[in-house]
Order: C-alpha cells, then sequence, then structure tokens
C-alpha cells in the first residue's frame, strides 16, 4: 500500500503584544503564499500559551514581562518587531524611524516652518528614536527642537487626573512657543492630543500650529474637523518581511546581525499641516506651483518665470528660506513620488519615469539611486510585498 507523504506546514505563532491590523495583514499574507499555519491566540490574550509546540514566532516584545519570558522560554527561531528588550537574542524587523523623521523634518522645513517641536509622553523607544532623529535633521539644517516631554515635566501625575493635568499643560507648553510653529508628534494618538490642546489654547490649526503624527492609524480622519497629516509607516510590509526572515531562521540560515529598517510607504498630507509660512511672495509661489505640478516636466527656469525672478535670485531665495536649492525641492518630491508608485503598483520603471516628471529613464535612474542608494527595481524587488 502506497503512503503519500504530506508535508506539514509550517506552524507559527504570532506572539504580539501590540496589535496592528495591517502588521497582521502583512505576516497573514507570507503565511498563504507559503502554506503555513498560524496561531493566533496570543493576538487577543496577551498570555502565552504554556506547552505550545511549533516551528517559530513571530513577536512583538515590546509589552509585559511575561510574553518575554514565554517567547525566550519556547527556544524557537523568533522575529522580534520591537526594540525595546534589546539584551534579547532574537533578529528584528523594524520601522524605520529615521527616515519617518527625515520625512517630517523635510515637510515642515520645505513649508518655511523655523519653530519645530516634538511631543512625547512616556519613555518608548520608538518614540525616543523619532524625536532623536528629528532633533539630529534639524541640527543640520541649523534650527533647534524643542522635545516637550510629559513624562519628564514636573507637572506629570498618574491615575484620574492625568488625562485633564496632561492636556492643561500641554496647552501650556504650545502657548508659550514662538508661531507658526510644526509639532511632529509621537504618534497619532499624541497628534490628537496636540490638536485639543491647541483648541483648548485657541491656537489655530495649521495656521498657528501645524501637526503630523505617525502610523495613520487614526479612525475616520476625513470626517475630523481638522483631519491629521501622518506618516504611512508600512506596516503590512514590516509584517510580510518579519515572516520572510523567520522562513529563513526555520529553515536553518542565519541571522542578520543588525535589525532590518522598513522605509515608510508615505507622508500623508491633510489640513493639520497644510501650512505655507515661507515669509517670501516669490518663493512661495514657487513652492505652491511645485507641489502642484512637481510629476509635469518643469524645470527651475519655469519656476524663476513664475516667480518673477531671475534663475539666480530664485535660487539665492530658496537657500536662504528653506535651506536647500528649488531643484533640490523638485527632486526630493519627485524621488518620494517615484517611491510610492514603485511600492503601490506595478508600473514599469520606464514609465513612473514619466509620471514623477523626468525626461528620460537614464535621468530617472541615476537620481534615484544617488538619493536611496539603490536602483528603482531593486528598491521595489526588496520593499514590494
Amino acid at each position: 500500500m502506497h503512503v503519500l507523504n504530506v508535508k506539514r506546514p509550517k506552524r507559527v505563532l504570532l506572539a504580539l503584544g501590540w496589535y496592528d491590523y495591517r502588521l497582521h495583514r502583512g505576516i497573514e499574507k507570507y503565511a498563504l503564499e507559503h502554506g503555513w499555519h498560524l496561531c493566533p491566540d496570543v493576538t487577543k490574550e496577551k498570555v502565552g500559551p504554556w506547552g505550545w509546540e511549533g516551528d517559530g514566532i513571530l513577536a512583538w516584545l515590546g509589552a509585559g514581562d511575561d510574553l518575554a519570558e514565554f517567547v525566550v522560554q519556547a527556544g524557537k527561531p523568533t522575529v522580534d518587531f520591537s526594540y525595546r528588550r534589546r539584551q534579547l537574542p532574537f533578529p528584528r524587523v523594524l520601522v524605520d524611524h529615521k527616515e519617518v523623521a527625515r520625512l517630517v523634518a523635510d515637510h515642515f522645513v520645505c513649508r518655511g516652518l523655523k519653530h519645530l517641536a516634538y511631543y512625547s509622553d512616556i519613555d518608548n523607544w520608538a518614540f525616543n528614536e523619532n524625536g532623536l532623529c528629528f532633533s539630529e535633521f534639524l541640527a543640520q539644517r541649523n534650527l533647534d527642537c524643542v522635545w516637550l516631554k510629559w513624562h519628564e515635566s514636573a507637572e506629570h501625575t498618574t491615575g484620574k487626573l492625568q488625562w485633564v493635568k496632561k492636556r492643561r499643560w500641554l496647552a501650556v507648553q504650545l502657548k508659550k512657543l514662538p508661531k507658526p510653529l510644526g509639532v511632529f508628534a509621537a504618534n497619532d494618538d499624541r497628534a490628537l492630543e496636540v490638536l485639543e490642546a491647541c483648541e483648548a489654547a485657541g491656537l489655530n490649526v495649521p495656521e498657528q500650529v501645524g501637526i503630523v503624527g505617525v502610523d495613520n492609524s487614526i479612525l475616520a480622519v476625513e470626517a475630523m474637523q481638522v483631519p491629521i497629516s501622518s506618516v504611512d509607516t508600512n506596516l503590512e510590509l514590516v509584517g510580510y518581511m518579519g515572516a520572510a526572515l523567520l522562513d529563513k531562521l526555520m529553515r536553518g540560515e542565519r541571522a542578520p546581525a543588525e535589525p532590518i529598517r522598513i522605509p515608510p510607504k508615505a507622508l500623508i498630507v491633510r489640513r493639520s499641516s497644510d501650512i505655507l509660512a515661507v515669509q517670501h511672495d516669490g518663493v512661495a509661489r514657487a513652492l505652491r506651483h511645485m507641489w502642484e505640478n512637481f510629476n509635469r516636466p518643469i524645470g527651475v527656469d519655469d519656476l524663476a518665470r513664475l516667480a518673477g525672478m531671475s534663475r539666480r535670485s530664485l535660487h539665492a531665495a530658496f537657500v536662504q528660506h528653506l535651506g536647500r536649492t528649488p531643484g533640490a525641492e523638485l527632486h526630493n518630491l519627485r524621488i518620494q513620488y517615484a517611491k510610492k508608485l514603485l511600492l503601490e503598483t506595478d508600473s514599469k520603471v520606464e514609465t513612473i519615469s514619466a509620471m514623477c516628471g523626468y525626461a528620460s529613464l537614464n535621468s530617472f535612474a541615476v537620481a534615484f539611486k544617488n538619493a536611496v542608494g539603490i536602483a528603482p527595481g531593486a528598491f521595489r524587488a526588496k520593499f514590494k510585498t
């Protein structure tokens, strides 16, 4: 009698101390492609299923000690999506917070904002990475960043009064800072706190205070009176790449020495940060035209004519007010749009080149590699799920 040799599917446990459906969706996509059996118990209970036997674990170990203890004791190949417990010997796949901070810094600076702040309310590894990188990018442009840390303030408290006292403290801090002000909040929940504090302080958003959050996770954001701008951190790709790394570990391959960092998808601009604080009329006109037409074959000469200035004068004015040349700003807009198209569409690279306003495929390929470090096709192959 012939017995069929049926290959047993890999059994993978989701031990996620923090849950986001997009992270789960990325993991699920990889699992479906490779015939895995997912065990999502811990996404609901947050309690380790002691005695579980399987092949690998996808974990987010930024929460309680019990879950971390369970994952360590399980002794299975593991990938961690958190960097809180750096002492644990697990490979990691993380959001590229440096790139998140750069997107936000560029967003505020290209709008002419000189007064900038970062807001966080707990000592959290991701929040700290965002804040440190944001401050560093601004320092490179000779700009200061005021870091509003509720958890280190004299007024900090816990318990029933925390909600009221924190918002009162935040409103006072925001009112004291010079305007117009750009505030980068540690995530979307904190961005909403900034928005509510501005309302309490009588500050207009975005005219006096521009706000950007992280995660693009607010429900019904377009139904808000002031929709909040946010960085889409590409959590679906984080989940997918984490699963791909776990697959390698389960096959006995060596773990990478450093965390794999996944770049954010885009900064989604909404009303909360749609501000133009440039005090130079010609630069402001050129910027607005650039934002609306960067994907067309426009050049610096076109912008100079629109601004009513010579090319040389426009160059000098851009550097004075924004810290970069008009060509550099146009180039940055096109590269960010190209990255979005490479990840979200199946269009050919040559088509994307034209859609981004480049005169030729070669000029696009050179510009993209200089900015990103790899060719457009390689970028898509590496980061598109």
